[in-house]
């Protein structure tokens, strides 16, 4: 069975850290073509985001932070390739459907490549521009195995947990937006 990746979003963020982000469930390609000879020094903030850490949704063209390992029928494999390739022409500039095409089939292969995994596996990405060249790290995350005789709660403990309190709890406040100014403040002077 093939496997490519599909966008996912596990929270909101995507929402917000990058310029335009992917729909969930969209087919996945790494994305580094999009930065391919572009002045890295004159990316915006949320573009920067997006080499530094995205997939590029084929669809939207769209990013997303993690993607999802996912098998495809060779339809669907197809079907990417030539959605892929009319985004190549229509918005990348291609010189003809031709050459699109076999780019198109070499990013698909390439992210079937990264699928090299259990359908359900996290995929990861994290670029990084070393003498003029973006290289690429890919990281897979996996669900937690259970351990035998745990109880339900705590075989799959998650990171942070609500609790419902019930009387007056103290009560912390931070200005995020504050800390950040501060923080810029003390950049600047060193």
């Amino acid at each position: 069975m093939l496997k490519l990746p599909r966008t996912i979003r596990l929270d909101p963020s995507d929402t917000f850290v990058f310029e335009h982000a992917a729909e969930p469930g969209e087919w996945a390609m790494s994305g580094a073509f999009v930065f391919w000879d572009r002045d890295f020094e004159s990316l915006g903030q949320k573009q920067r985001v997006a080499l530094r850490s995205g997939f590029l949704g084929v669809d939207s063209l769209g990013w997303s932070t993690l993607a999802v390992v996912t098998e495809a029928t060779d339809a669907e494999f197809r079907a990417v390739i030539e959605r892929l390739a009319a985004q190549l022409m229509d918005k990348f500039g291609a010189p003809d459907m031709a050459a699109a095409r076999v780019a198109a089939e070499e990013e698909v292969a390439f992210a079937s490549s990264l699928c090299d995994h259990p359908p359900q596996t996290i995929l990861a990405v994290q670029r990084t521009v070393e003498n003029g060249e973006i290289r690429e790290r890919f990281r897979t995350l996996r669900p937690r195995q259970s351990e035998p005789g745990a109880d339900r709660l705590h075989s799959h403990a998650p990171a942070f947990t609500f609790h419902e309190v019930e009387g007056e709890e103290p009560t912390e406040e931070i200005d995020l937006l504050e800390l950040n100014k501060t923080d810029r403040i003390k950049a600047d002077r060193t």
